[in-house]
C-alpha cells in the first residue's frame, strides 16, 4: 500500500482505522512495529546513522526513571531519528503508531501524550527536519523511502 505524498506543514499519517485494545497490548504492538522498522533499517540502509528511542517502552524503577528524565530535553521525542540530510531537510524523525493519532476530520485525537508528540514534531519541522507520525510498519517504511527518494 503506497501512501500519498507527505506535506511538511502538517503531520503525516494515512492509515486504516482500527480499534485499540488494552494499553498493554497496544504498547507491545507498537514495540513490535519499532523492532520491525529498526530491523528493516539495518538491512535496507546499513551505513545509515540513526537511533531508536528504545527506552520509551521499557519499565524503569524510580531511580532509573528520574535519571532518564534528566537525560532528555523533553517528553514526546520521536521513536525513530535518522541523521541524514537530503536537499530539503536536515534529517527524518518518525513517531510510530499502531493506530492513527487523527480523527476522521484529520485533527489530532484528544490525548495529552499525542499532543506533546505532535508539538515536538511541529517544532522539528520548523527547524528544517522532515517529521511526522507513521502508522504501522508499511507506513514507516514508505515514509523513509519517500524521504530518501525526494529530489532525485
Amino acid at each position: 500500500m503506497k501512501t500519498e505524498t507527505r506535506k511538511v506543514d502538517r503531520p503525516f499519517s494515512i492509515s486504516e482505522w482500527t480499534t485499540m485494545g488494552t494499553m498493554k497490548k497496544f504498547k507491545k504492538k507498537e514495540e513490535s512495529i519499532q523492532i520491525q522498522v529498526c530491523t528493516w533499517l539495518k538491512w535496507q540502509y546499513p551505513d545509515l546513522i540513526w537511533v531508536c528511542d528504545f527506552a520509551a517502552g521499557i519499565r524503569l524503577n524510580i531511580g532509573q526513571a528520574v535519571k532518564a528524565k534528566k537525560l532528555r530535553s523533553s517528553r514526546g521525542l520521536p521513536d525513530i531519528m535518522i541523521f541524514r540530510a537530503n536537499k530539503d531537510y536536515h534529517g527524518l524523525f518518525l513517531e510510530l503508531k499502531i493506530v492513527t493519532p487523527f480523527k476522521k476530520d484529520m485533527t489530532l485525537k484528544k490525548d495529552e501524550h499525542l499532543k506533546e508528540q505532535s508539538e515536538i514534531l511541529h517544532r522539528l519541522r520548523q527547524e528544517g527536519y522532515y517529521a511526522g507520525f507513521a502508522v504501522g510498519f508499511e507506513d514507516a517504511k514508505d515514509a523513509i523511502n519517500d524521504y530518501f527518494n525526494m529530489n532525485k
